[in-house]
Protein backbone atom coordinates (compact mmCIF):
# COMPACT_ATOMS: atom_id res chain seq x y z
CA UNK A 1 0.00 0.00 0.00
CA UNK A 2 1.31 3.43 -0.92
CA UNK A 3 -0.06 6.44 0.92
CA UNK A 4 -1.52 9.03 -1.43
CA UNK A 5 -0.02 12.44 -0.97
CA UNK A 6 -1.11 15.68 -2.62
CA UNK A 7 0.08 19.25 -2.20
CA UNK A 8 -2.72 21.78 -1.80
CA UNK A 9 -3.67 23.90 -4.79
CA UNK A 10 -1.37 26.87 -5.30
CA UNK A 11 -4.39 29.19 -5.31
CA UNK A 12 -6.28 27.68 -2.37
CA UNK A 13 -7.71 29.89 0.35
CA UNK A 14 -5.80 30.03 3.65
CA UNK A 15 -7.82 27.40 5.53
CA UNK A 16 -7.69 24.92 2.66
CA UNK A 17 -3.97 25.54 2.28
CA UNK A 18 -3.19 25.00 5.99
CA UNK A 19 -5.38 21.89 6.16
CA UNK A 20 -3.77 20.63 2.95
CA UNK A 21 -0.17 21.13 4.06
CA UNK A 22 -0.89 19.52 7.41
CA UNK A 23 -2.38 16.47 5.69
CA UNK A 24 0.54 16.39 3.25
CA UNK A 25 3.01 16.16 6.12
CA UNK A 26 0.91 13.56 7.94
CA UNK A 27 0.92 11.48 4.76
CA UNK A 28 4.66 11.96 4.36
CA UNK A 29 5.33 10.39 7.76
CA UNK A 30 3.05 7.47 6.88
CA UNK A 31 4.96 6.95 3.60
CA UNK A 32 8.29 6.88 5.46
CA UNK A 33 6.98 3.95 7.52
CA UNK A 34 5.52 1.87 4.66
CA UNK A 35 6.90 -1.56 3.87
CA UNK A 36 8.89 -2.02 7.08
CA UNK A 37 8.53 -4.71 9.72
CA UNK A 38 7.59 -3.96 13.31
CA UNK A 39 11.19 -4.67 14.29
CA UNK A 40 12.48 -2.14 11.73
CA UNK A 41 9.93 0.45 12.83
CA UNK A 42 11.09 0.02 16.44
CA UNK A 43 14.77 0.31 15.49
CA UNK A 44 16.72 3.36 16.59
CA UNK A 45 18.69 3.55 13.36
CA UNK A 46 20.81 6.67 13.90
CA UNK A 47 23.09 6.16 16.88
CA UNK A 48 23.40 7.38 19.56
CA UNK A 49 19.77 8.55 19.32
CA UNK A 50 17.00 6.25 20.53
CA UNK A 51 14.58 7.77 18.01
CA UNK A 52 12.64 5.30 15.84
CA UNK A 53 9.95 5.60 13.20
CA UNK A 54 7.37 3.95 15.45
CA UNK A 55 8.39 6.28 18.25
CA UNK A 56 7.87 9.27 15.94
CA UNK A 57 4.39 8.05 15.00
CA UNK A 58 3.48 7.52 18.66
CA UNK A 59 4.89 10.98 19.45
CA UNK A 60 2.77 12.56 16.73
CA UNK A 61 -0.33 10.82 18.09
CA UNK A 62 0.43 12.49 21.43
CA UNK A 63 1.08 15.86 19.76
CA UNK A 64 -2.19 15.72 17.76
CA UNK A 65 -4.05 14.81 20.96
CA UNK A 66 -2.41 17.58 22.97
CA UNK A 67 -2.88 20.49 20.59
CA UNK A 68 -6.32 19.72 19.21
CA UNK A 69 -8.11 17.93 22.02
CA UNK A 70 -6.48 19.38 25.14
CA UNK A 71 -5.51 22.90 24.05
CA UNK A 72 -7.99 23.78 21.29
CA UNK A 73 -11.09 22.03 22.65
CA UNK A 74 -10.15 21.86 26.37
CA UNK A 75 -10.95 18.14 26.51
CA UNK A 76 -9.72 15.99 29.38
CA UNK A 77 -7.71 13.64 27.15
CA UNK A 78 -5.18 11.63 29.15
CA UNK A 79 -1.76 10.82 27.70
CA UNK A 80 -1.59 7.67 25.59
CA UNK A 81 2.04 6.61 25.89
CA UNK A 82 3.78 8.90 28.35
CA UNK A 83 3.35 9.50 32.07
CA UNK A 84 4.82 11.65 34.82
CA UNK A 85 7.18 8.76 35.55
CA UNK A 86 8.13 8.36 31.87
CA UNK A 87 7.68 11.74 30.12
CA UNK A 88 9.14 10.34 26.87
CA UNK A 89 7.19 7.08 27.01
CA UNK A 90 6.11 7.28 23.38
CA UNK A 91 9.73 6.74 22.40
CA UNK A 92 10.40 3.86 24.83
CA UNK A 93 9.37 0.84 22.80
CA UNK A 94 9.32 -2.83 23.66
CA UNK A 95 8.96 -5.98 21.55
CA UNK A 96 5.25 -5.93 22.43
CA UNK A 97 4.68 -2.59 20.67
CA UNK A 98 3.23 -3.02 17.19
CA UNK A 99 2.86 -0.88 14.12
CA UNK A 100 -0.80 -1.84 13.86
CA UNK A 101 -1.52 -0.34 17.28
CA UNK A 102 0.67 2.74 16.82
CA UNK A 103 -0.75 3.48 13.37
CA UNK A 104 -4.37 2.97 14.46
CA UNK A 105 -3.89 5.23 17.47
CA UNK A 106 -2.21 7.91 15.37
CA UNK A 107 -4.96 7.80 12.74
CA UNK A 108 -7.65 8.01 15.45
CA UNK A 109 -5.96 11.12 16.86
CA UNK A 110 -5.71 12.66 13.38
CA UNK A 111 -9.43 12.08 12.85
CA UNK A 112 -10.23 13.56 16.27
CA UNK A 113 -8.04 16.56 15.40
CA UNK A 114 -9.87 17.08 12.11
CA UNK A 115 -13.28 16.90 13.79
CA UNK A 116 -12.17 19.32 16.49
CA UNK A 117 -10.55 21.80 14.09
CA UNK A 118 -13.67 21.80 11.89
CA UNK A 119 -15.58 23.43 14.76
CA UNK A 120 -13.20 26.43 14.87
CA UNK A 121 -12.34 29.30 12.54
CA UNK A 122 -8.66 30.11 12.08
CA UNK A 123 -8.92 33.18 14.33
CA UNK A 124 -10.84 31.39 17.09
CA UNK A 125 -8.93 31.18 20.34
CA UNK A 126 -8.46 27.85 22.05
CA UNK A 127 -10.78 26.92 24.89
CA UNK A 128 -7.92 25.32 26.77
CA UNK A 129 -4.44 26.49 27.63
CA UNK A 130 -1.00 25.04 27.06
CA UNK A 131 -0.12 22.94 30.11
CA UNK A 132 3.33 24.46 30.61
CA UNK A 133 2.87 28.09 29.53
CA UNK A 134 -0.79 28.69 30.34
CA UNK A 135 -1.23 30.44 26.98
CA UNK A 136 -4.20 30.32 24.62
CA UNK A 137 -3.64 29.86 20.87
CA UNK A 138 -5.75 30.43 17.79
CA UNK A 139 -6.31 27.61 15.33
CA UNK A 140 -4.07 29.30 12.73
CA UNK A 141 -1.13 29.13 15.16
CA UNK A 142 -1.88 25.50 16.06
CA UNK A 143 -2.11 24.44 12.40
CA UNK A 144 1.11 26.28 11.55
CA UNK A 145 2.87 24.75 14.54
CA UNK A 146 1.68 21.26 13.57
CA UNK A 147 2.99 21.71 10.01
CA UNK A 148 6.35 22.73 11.50
CA UNK A 149 6.29 19.79 13.94
CA UNK A 150 5.61 17.27 11.17
CA UNK A 151 8.15 18.86 8.80
CA UNK A 152 10.89 18.65 11.43
CA UNK A 153 10.09 15.06 12.34
CA UNK A 154 9.76 14.08 8.69
CA UNK A 155 13.39 15.13 8.33
CA UNK A 156 14.21 12.74 11.16
CA UNK A 157 12.13 10.06 9.44
CA UNK A 158 14.11 10.57 6.21
CA UNK A 159 17.36 9.78 8.00
CA UNK A 160 15.92 6.84 9.93
CA UNK A 161 14.44 5.27 6.81
CA UNK A 162 17.60 5.70 4.77
CA UNK A 163 19.65 4.11 7.54
CA UNK A 164 17.20 1.17 7.83
CA UNK A 165 16.98 0.11 4.20
CA UNK A 166 18.54 2.78 1.99
CA UNK A 167 15.20 4.23 0.86
CA UNK A 168 15.41 7.94 0.10
CA UNK A 169 13.07 10.47 -1.40
CA UNK A 170 10.33 12.76 -0.30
Amino acid sequence: MTTERREPATTADERTMLDGWLDYHRQTLARKCEGLTDAQLRTAAVEPSTLSLMGLVRHMAEVERSWYRRVLADEDAAPIYYSDEDPDGEFHLTEADTWAEAYATWQAEIEAARRTAARFALDDTSRGKHRRTGEHFNLRWIHTHMIEEYARHNGHADLLRERLDGTTGD
